[in-house]
């Protein structure tokens, strides 16, 4: 696993920009405690795996298995993340309400996971211009979308 110590670092780096970014906001505690279960060996030894450095190593971890333990374990223990505010009910897959909290902490994570894959090219545009052209893919009620695109929108100016 000639990848462990690149993971680290760039978890590292993630972790640290998170970090900044919700000082900012003041999140101490989230800032702090934010990804640390990265570091847990469900998560970290399957991510270093299939580490490339460009990127979250989950989706490659999908491509190849159909689903990624790895995720599993990261989504259940943070509450930054709108999978986390899913449930199951009826038949149906439906988005639950998302404390401010953690949607800041969202907003913090994509600008921070920006930071660290895309090193000198960031810019305060990316996060937004992602969300944007990802937001389909996320199952969130529309009042927490907005304050969403409304963090971001907001680090622009």
């Amino acid at each position: 696993m000639k990848n462990i110590l690149k993971h680290f670092v760039v978890i590292t780096k993630h972790k640290y920009f998170v970090g900044v970014e919700c000082f900012k906001r003041g999140l101490y505690w989230q800032g702090f405690m934010h990804d640390w279960s990265k570091y847990h060996p469900k998560e970290f030894i399957q991510s270093a795996r299939y580490f490339q450095g460009t990127g979250t190593p989950v989706s490659v971890i999908k491509a190849e298995l159909g689903y990624a333990s790895a995720w599993l374990h990261h989504k259940g223990h943070n509450p930054h993340h709108w999978e986390y505010w899913t449930d199951f009910f009826d038949g149906e897959i439906k988005a639950c309400k998302i404390p401010e909290k953690y949607i800041i902490e969202m907003a913090c994570d994509m600008i921070g996971a920006s930071k660290a894959y895309n090193k000198e090219k960031y810019t305060p545009k990316e996060p937004l211009e992602y969300l944007k052209n990802n937001k389909h893919k996320f199952l969130m009620l529309d009042e927490d979308m907005a304050k969403l695109e409304k963090l971001l929108t907001d680090i622009i100016k």
